[in-house]
């Protein structure tokens, strides 16, 4: 068992003012010394995603995302002796549900599958091992929600947070049964994902992952009774898929996701003065973990680490007396003899933190793998068949709808497709494979689909040079170019495009291949600028700033440009030979880490480049080597990542 034992300090960091918990609440707590973190042996196979609740036999672990990041049903019991053990079902598969004990009944409320679920179930909260109980469906949400927090204040249930499928949801639900709600305030800032705790008479939200894709620092305090929300203060940095507990008269804010990734940060909260202290890390970095206790301790479970593994890890925390004499050193350390929160020490960190989608063009497959190259996931295979009319040369594919579902163009098959992801199903396609035309309901050569904000899909329809417009329902809302004359006179004609970037603005980025040209076209078709770049096959171009984007030159050797639309040439990747030398690069896109990362197509990699060094500091496939084998790939031509929490960080403005 490793023992951490976390001491606060007295200077508090990121006070915020207008920090009271008004009238009503409970009396400023005395400021607990020392909060203790023990490491306790672990689940029987990792989890993320997943739900808790304390209940008299323990703790109850709610379904979950297993390793392959498939959704489970499965209830298991954490007693408080230890040991985990099965306690019944849910009512199906379920995810990034919230649960809470009310009136004898533990309520689990939305979460999701391929998609959420408004559903309200209840099981008994005496379920056990002994008892084992089995989740019926006794109600619905007003509308879809997932990613949602629920906590019990006297005699009702509280329901806040959380996402629609479109957008968080800001309105704060009151139930006393799981069957009717009422709605009794609005959040007046709207997120999913956040830490929630109830103390006295008063909900605490802590953070947050807001409607444009990022974590907030927002605290926001509602008040049941008076069907209040405001804003008390400020975290003392923004994070989301934080978890929160009251123990002993206080809040802990522990781990989370911040700008660098899941964190073993802890905070605590003292409503009275609204002012947050810090707290040694936990022993490891988690963020999305599942938090359950009362009085003075609880269960952290679960969630995704460093790297956005799921984790079996649990730890227990608990308020101890602090000892009367401290060493200097103070603080704990990993498993590994390593400072908490930084994994082996000085060990540099990944490139990427999360999963990395390849589309494996030349073998007709997608792969997802992690930063240490371990697959964890392949289409088609055994377990996730191809869809009719087979699953043949996907020139890219893209993570959506927060990595539940991936939408990839089969190029020379002619036909776009929407799977869910991980279980490989069919949910939507436009074209018909194997077969090329310009009427509606074909395709030649689509490149670059994506699903846009409003549920629409783009896509760049390259030998008919065009860019469509595509509904849902398989219609097509808008051409842009010309299928019968290709040339340059953007938006009524277009040479090849093979590039349909969406932006934050809701205009496309449009890279024509035919004269090398990028353009940006508003939503309505109207051309706001035009770029002619000095490279032989613009491909895929990207933005990284206001006036900074990044494109690729498909061609041998090829290279990275970075570009203002004045056409100044900012930074440039283009090595003749060796290495790190690129043959017909189709894709690149800037990482979260700064780097660079890239599809090197017929040298058989996917490559990331640091571009202060210019050097390859990691990659997936063996250079000029094609195979199928692990670490293997065959003219690969897109890429995604998918990081903890359903983040998509390379294209924040798509579905």
């Amino acid at each position: 068992m490793l023992v951490v034992v976390v001491f606060l300090a007295v200077r508090a960091l990121g006070g915020s003012s207008g920090g009271t918990s008004g009238s009503g609440a409970a009396d400023p707590p005395a400021a607990p010394k020392v909060l203790v973190a023990e490491a306790e042996k672990g689940l029987p196979a990792p989890i993320s995603g997943e739900a808790a609740a304390a209940v008299p036999a323990g703790t109850l672990i709610l379904g979950g995302l297993d390793e392959s990041e498939a959704s489970v049903e499965g209830i298991f019991s954490l007693g408080h002796s230890g040991g985990v053990q099965s306690a019944g079902s849910l009512a199906g598969p379920l995810h990034d549900a919230a649960a809470t004990v009310l009136n004898g009944k533990v309520l689990v409320f939305g979460g999701g599958t391929e998609t959420s679920t408004d559903q309200v179930q209840s099981l008994p909260a005496s379920a056990s091992p002994s008892t084992p109980a089995t989740a019926t469906v006794v109600g619905h949400l007003p509308a879809v929600r997932s990613d949602l927090s629920a906590v019990t204040v006297d005699s009702r249930a509280y329901v806040l947070g959380g996402y629609d499928g479109t957008n968080p949801d800001p309105a704060v639900l009151a139930t006393a049964d799981g069957r009717s709600f009422s709605q009794i305030a609005e959040l007046g800032v709207p997120a999913r994902y956040m830490a929630v705790a109830a103390l006295g008479n008063r909900i605490y939200a802590f953070g947050g992952e807001t409607g444009a894709g990022a974590p907030t620092e927002a605290v926001q305090e509602v008040d049941p009774a008076k069907g209040t929300v405001r804003q008390i203060g400020r975290l003392p940095q923004p994070v989301s898929h934080a978890a929160a507990v009251s123990l002993g008269g206080s809040i802990y804010v522990l781990g989370g996701e911040g700008a660098e990734g899941a964190t073993a940060k802890s905070w605590r909260f003292d409503p009275g003065s609204g002012k947050f202290t810090a707290a040694t890390p936990l022993p490891h970095p988690i963020a999305g973990g599942a938090v359950a206790g009362a009085g003075k301790s609880a269960y952290l479970i679960g969630g995704t680490g460093s790297s956005g593994e799921a984790l079996a890890s649990i730890v227990k925390l608990s308020l101890k007396a602090a000892p009367e004499k401290r060493s200097a050193q103070g603080g704990g350390s990993g498993e590994d003899g390593a400072t908490a929160g930084t994994p082996g020490g000085s060990k540099q960190a990944p490139p990427f933190r999360g999963r990395l989608m390849i589309a494996d063009r030349g073998n007709n497959r997608i792969i997802v793998v992690n930063n240490r190259k371990e697959v964890l996931w392949r289409f088609p295979s055994k377990e996730h068949p191809a869809p009719p009319g087979g699953f043949y040369f996907p020139d890219d594919a893209f993570f959506t709808h927060g990595g539940t579902q991936i939408i990839s163009n089969e190029e020379e098959n002619e036909r776009i497709v929407q799977i869910a992801f991980p279980s490989g199903k069919l949910l939507w396609s436009y074209g018909h494979p194997g077969q090329t035309g310009s009427e509606p309901g074909y395709l030649h050569e689509p490149d670059d689909a994506y699903l846009l904000k409003n549920g629409n899909i783009s896509v760049a329809d390259a030998q008919n040079c065009r860019i469509l417009i595509i509904s849902p329902q398989r219609k097509v809302l808008r051409e842009f170019g010309d299928p019968v004359e290709c040339a340059h006179e953007p938006p009524r004609r277009l040479g090849s495009p093979n590039g349909d970037t969406p932006l934050e603005n809701g205009d496309i980025l449009v890279s024509e291949v035919n004269g090398s040209y990028i353009d940006e076209i508003t939503r309505t078709g109207k051309l706001v600028w035009t770029l002619q770049l000095p490279i032989s096959y613009p491909s895929d171009p990207q933005q990284l700033g206001p006036n900074k984007y990044l494109v690729v030159d498909y061609a041998d050797p090829g290279g990275i440009y970075e570009f203002t639309r004045a056409g100044k040439i900012l930074w440039s990747y283009h090595p003749e030979g060796g290495n790190g030398a690129l043959d017909h690069p189709s894709l690149a896109e800037e990482l979260p880490s700064g780097d660079i990362a890239v599809n090197d197509d017929y040298r058989h990699r996917v490559v990331i480049i640091d571009p202060k060094t210019k050097k390859i500091v990691w990659q997936y496939g063996v250079t000029g080597h094609p195979g199928t084998g692990p670490d293997h790939l065959h003219i690969p031509d897109g890429f995604d990542l998918l990081e903890a929490g359903g983040k998509i960080p390379t294209h924040p403005f798509t579905g």
